[in-house]
């Protein structure tokens, strides 16, 4: 049975706009919006260096799996990798890890 009914959702600016009015849609866009822009920074940095996620665990110490769920965890929010995690990261893609309170 096919529904005919059915009408996605609209994904413009006036759509986001009234979402973003609840305080709780907000809020929750904004811890999103957080681990988004570090989940853009791993993999920007590390598409930079050219490394694969097997290349990356190599020089973290650990499994290419294990580097898939770091990215993925972020990208979930099911999971929030420690400092050291992160580091690690960083260190393997010939970087540093920084955090700024703005």
């Amino acid at each position: 049975m096919v529904n005919d009914t059915y009408q996605p959702a609209p994904h413009d600016a006036a759509f986001r706009k009234q979402l973003l009015a609840n305080p709780d849609v907000q809020a929750a866009f904004d811890v999103g919006a957080i681990e988004y822009a570090i989940l853009d920074e791993m993999l920007s940095a590390r598409k930079e260096a050219g490394l694969t996620q097997a290349q990356v665990a190599e020089r973290m110490g650990t499994q290419a799996p294990a580097v898939a769920r770091l990215e993925n965890s972020l990208a979930s929010g099911k999971h929030s990798p420690s400092i050291e995690t992160l580091r690690k990261y960083a260190k393997a893609l010939g970087k540093r890890l920084e955090v700024h309170l703005v």
